[in-house]
């Protein structure tokens, strides 16, 4: 099904997602494959995450995004080291999707509600800076011989538990606008 145009100035639009967005963040290691980053943006966008976290310099794949990034809030940090900084002084947990270095798995993790949810890259996993400031260290579940997940389905995957645990019960898929 294709949505209409809503016939509305981007800005309205934004201003209007931004009521209901949820408190959680993502942040990605710039990903070897620049696919893969804008599908991290398309999913993030799906889930109303509060904003994306994008470290490093690596160039990434907008129309992967399928065009979701004019509607979200993208920042761009340096390096790990910058968002460790900026996660300190804003006071948000940091909890880091990595197999190999797990603390927690998926269904026992914590998953607080202004989370930044940290992905790695393909090669290197989550760098051993943000590892040190997490919170948790969290591993999906797998069951197959594979090591890994691609990291735009383990980043869907880890939103959407985010999300489930706050919606079971009948709550509204909507959240409550936020201060």
């Amino acid at each position: 099904m294709k949505v209409e145009p809503f016939g509305l100035p981007r800005e309205t639009i934004r201003a209007e997602l931004d009521r209901m967005r949820h408190p959680f963040r993502v942040a990605v290691d710039r990903a070897k494959n620049p696919f893969n980053i804008g599908s991290i943006v398309r999913t993030a966008h799906s889930f109303l995450a509060r904003e994306i976290l994008l470290i490093g310099t690596e160039p990434w794949y907008e129309r992967a995004a399928m065009g979701m990034q004019r509607y979200e809030h993208i920042v761009e940090l340096d390096s790990p080291e910058s968002l460790v900084e900026r996660a300190a002084a804003e006071r948000w947990p940091i909890v880091a999707f990595e197999k190999d270095h797990a603390s927690v798995g998926l269904w026992e993790a914590t998953l607080p509600d202004d989370a930044v949810l940290v992905f790695g890259n393909e090669d290197e996993g989550v760098s051993p800076a943000v590892l040190a400031a997490a919170t948790e260290v969290v591993a999906i579940p797998m069951y197959g011989i594979n090591h890994s997940y691609p990291v735009s389905v383990a980043a869907g995957i880890a939103m959407a538990e985010w999300a489930r645990r706050r919606y079971e019960g009948g709550r509204l898929v909507v959240p409550a606008a936020m201060p």
